[in-house]
């Protein structure tokens, strides 16, 4: 493309704050609370958002003013951990947290690892149901910081592999760094390795309609790394792959089935098709936390349908004629043999099969074991 050199990183800005963050005011009534950053202000605002009780909680996450599959399972440990501290019903905490967003598998994975921590510990019949159910949640936060180092390392590796002799030209869809991590992400984080390797030439954003998380969240994280990035609508795709402007597709992961079907942002889909008709290497990155083995296939993942409006309205400013039906889908599911690869935290599945990704499991499940 002509003009894509031509464009001048942003130079890094200040740290961005954290995304989630567990919080013991020292003084007041509050008592701890679960804090985010709200993400349905950014990039124009950055406004920090505070759960008191589970209820505000699921309403962050219904909202999206939390969101992506690796931090809403941080997010739904932490609640049950914020219900157990205040003595709440955990109970129904944990069944409201569960079903705040059906598709992405993490949050329901968060839940139920703390909850059945709390569980136990109030089977053993001493008074450390809290501090344990606290404690677990703080333990899954940091594997999640883990997690998104190694899949960053992991990727990094793979894209030297298919892509020899850098100068990688990268397509995204939707938001996958910082802002879905308690880390710098999963398939941002593996773009921003290659831009401190220097091996990084352009980081293509698809503006990820309706919601705009590409326009709104990645290129607001792009600009504070100082990556060299260019935004576009969903539907000029096509035509950088047509040009041979797209060296790999990096996307994140919701929900991956057994047999290696991948539920993402909708629009990954179509991006797949695009990347497999022009040889052009798809790569998934994700925690082995994302990948249900109880979920068998794709046609089994349960698609999450959001509100009309979200499509006949741009910032609360109607875009269609009064009435008009919307289909608006959160995801779409790419089946496995249009995959290149499931990158993890505890290893490379390719090519995507069953077996491919119970090992990685399995190997996950030992590590942290031991």
């Amino acid at each position: 493309m002509a003009d894509q050199d031509e464009q001048t990183p942003l130079g890094a800005g200040p740290p961005m704050l954290p995304s989630l963050r567990w919080d013991e005011p020292p003084e007041g009534p509050e008592g701890p609370v679960v804090v985010l950053l709200d993400q349905t202000r950014l990039p124009g605002e950055e406004v920090e958002l505070v759960c008191t009780d589970v209820p505000a909680l699921v309403r962050a996450i219904r909202t999206l003013a939390v969101r992506g599959a690796p931090l809403l399972g941080v997010a739904g440990g932490y609640g049950v951990a914020l219900a157990a501290v205040r003595g709440y019903d955990v109970e129904e905490a944990a069944a409201l947290l569960a079903g705040a967003r059906p598709t992405a598998v993490n949050l329901g994975y968060g839940v139920h690892r703390v909850a059945e921590v709390y569980r136990a510990a109030v089977r053993g019949g001493a008074d450390t149901g809290a501090a344990a159910a606290l404690a677990e949640a703080r333990a899954l936060h940091q594997e999640d910081v883990e997690a998104s180092r190694q899949m960053a390392v992991r990727g990094l590796e793979l894209l030297d592999e298919l892509l020899p002799g850098g100068g990688h030209r990268i397509l995204t869809h939707c938001n996958t760094g910082a802002l879905v991590s308690a880390g710098e992400g999963t398939a941002f984080a593996v773009a921003l390795a290659a831009h401190r390797a220097g091996s990084l030439r352009r980081l293509w954003v698809d503006e990820t309609r309706p919601l705009l998380q590409g326009a709104r969240l990645t290129a607001y994280e792009a600009a504070r790394n100082g990556m060299a990035y260019t935004l576009l609508t969903d539907n000029a795709a096509g035509s950088l792959f047509a040009a041979g402007e797209v060296d790999a597709v990096l996307i994140g992961a919701d929900r991956i089935a057994a047999d290696g079907s991948v539920a993402n942002k909708v629009g990954s889909y179509p991006l797949a098709v695009l990347a497999k008709y022009h040889h052009v290497p798809f790569v998934v990155v994700a925690p082995t936390t994302t990948v249900d083995l109880s979920t068998p296939d794709g046609a089994s993942i349960e698609v999450e349908q959001r509100a009309g409006g979200e499509v006949t309205e741009c910032g609360g400013v109607p875009v269609a004629p009064l009435g008009t039906q919307a289909y608006n889908p959160a995801f779409d599911v790419t089946p496995p043999e249009l995959v290149t690869a499931v990158v993890t935290e505890s290893g490379i599945a390719s090519p995507v099969t069953r077996d491919a990704l119970t090992a990685l499991c399995d190997r996950s499940r030992q590590v942290t074991i031991s």
